[in-house]
């Protein structure tokens, strides 16, 4: 069984910093991509930044510059330094594992439970 695990989040004042940290537990067979998500209230889920196995990284517009992802050889360890935060990056955070759980499963989703952030102006 997959267990996703975020931290870090909390209350800062605009143009702070947080790093949030993803940890990946139990059977993992493999992982193509560790990806941190946001949600803000009477908002659709969104991607903020995402690295693959291969080290490839992906950001939304709206954080680029600002954020950065990054995750340890295996990818089990995944962290998300945020800087100059605006009062629009408030939201809870998820982190999400795209991969498999055992040789025979399928490629699919584990996400976390999410972690708040709030950022004050």
């Amino acid at each position: 069984q997959v267990q996703v695990v975020e931290s870090g989040g909390g209350l800062v004042q605009a143009g702070g910093s947080l790093r949030l940290s993803c940890v990946a537990s139990g059977t993992i067979f493999s992982i193509n991509t560790m990806g941190w998500y946001r949600q803000a209230p009477g908002k659709q889920r969104e991607l903020v930044a995402a690295i693959t196995s291969g080290g490839i990284t992906n950001y939304a517009n709206s954080v680029k510059g600002r954020f950065t992802i990054s995750g340890d050889s295996a990818l089990t360890t995944v962290n998300l330094q945020m800087n100059s935060l605006k009062p629009e990056d408030t939201a809870v955070y998820y982190c999400k594992l795209f991969g498999r759980g055992s040789r025979y499963s399928n490629v699919m989703d584990y996400w976390g439970k999410g972690t708040l952030v709030t950022v004050s102006s």
